[in-house]
């Protein structure tokens, strides 16, 4: 074999080595890249998942719906509606119902009966802290403390002038609002609050809590109550009483209405439901599940709900997680 002959077939060779070194390169690649995508949580998914429910619990599973496709699964499209906690409770539990139900309260008996009766396997979800804000018009500046069994008085009808309560107020006659009984957050005040004694005959019941908001705005006699986010989102139409609960007036806020805060009397749990079943069925509603109690904590603050303790909601995502 000549020289040249000798310098051509290790050329052939050199390039080879080097064409297999490249690809090396790119296969690490690859597979680095294929690392990022599952920090961001799962493979890639499709479908949909379908979310009704509460209209307190709305704002925050809005929030974590947008920041889910944004940030997880680009492809899965969440839907989130607000009929209300009862009223999302019935589109839950048929068949081929919701994938999720949001409640500002717990189930009720006859709701597990009914779950129970078609099969519906469900898990219930904590997702944050809410607190009961009551709301007066920005001009009242003479009802902006009361105690807790003043707020109670007065939504059960026992006053029924700002006068009855203190004779420098105004003899003016109390308007009070309030989510209507589609809603977990009138369930909560009437068992919880009032103790299951009825609500005045004259309060003005709504379903859509934006309504509530312009009423109170609009009326200088007015006095209405509805979750703190609501509150918190429109703090320029609405005023906060403060509550005295025996130890001083507290406004409620994200501080207060934590877990055994100041406030504690007014906040309840807010939840979830998933349907088990189809959590089963469609990868992309489990996805959704897990990554909301990874992330909720994160996100909750912004949408005026105070966080659960961080175990509590790492607790429930691995319980999630051995649904799989």
């Amino acid at each position: 074999m000549t020289k040249w002959s000798k310098l051509f077939i290790l050329s052939i060779l050199s390039l080879a080595l080097v064409a297999l070194a490249a690809c090396g390169s790119d296969e690490g690649s690859i597979e680095a890249a294929s690392g990022d995508n599952n920090e961001k949580g799962s493979q890639e998914l499709e479908g949909s998942v379908v979310i009704d429910g509460s209209g307190t619990v709305y704002p925050l599973m809005a929030k974590m719906a947008e920041e889910y496709m944004i940030n997880s699964q680009p492809n899965v499209s969440v839907e989130v509606s607000r009929s209300g906690t009862s009223a999302g409770f019935e589109r839950f539990l048929v068949e081929n119902g919701t994938d999720f139900n949001d409640a500002s309260r717990q189930i009720k008996e006859e709701e597990k009966a009914k779950a129970k009766e078609l099969g519906i396997e469900y898990k219930e979800l904590k997702v944050a802290l809410d607190g009961i804000s009551i709301v007066i018009n920005p001009e009242n500046d003479f009802a902006t403390e009361l105690t807790e069994q003043q707020v109670k008085d007065i939504f059960m009808g026992k006053y029924t002038k700002w006068s009855d309560i203190n004779p420098d107020w105004p003899d003016e006659k109390i308007q009070t609002y309030g989510p209507n009984e589609n809603h977990g957050t009138y369930e909560f005040f009437y068992e919880e609050i009032l103790g299951e004694q009825d609500l005045a005959s004259s309060i003005n019941l709504q379903q859509e809590y934006s309504t509530l908001v312009k009423l109170v705005s609009e009326d200088k006699n007015a006095i209405g109550f509805f979750g703190f986010g609501y509150y918190d989102n429109n703090k320029d139409k609405v005023k906060a009483v403060k509550v005295d609960f025996g130890n001083g007036p507290v406004a409620p806020s994200l501080e207060t209405i934590a877990e055994d805060g100041p406030y504690a009397n007014f906040t309840r749990p807010v939840f979830t439901y998933l349907n088990v079943n189809h959590a089963k069925e469609k990868p992309q509603v489990l996805d959704y599940a897990i990554w909301l109690m990874e992330n909720v904590n994160n996100y909750a603050g912004e949408v005026g709900f105070a966080p659960l303790p961080d175990e509590e909601t790492k607790k429930l995502a691995n319980e999630l997680k051995e649904l799989k």
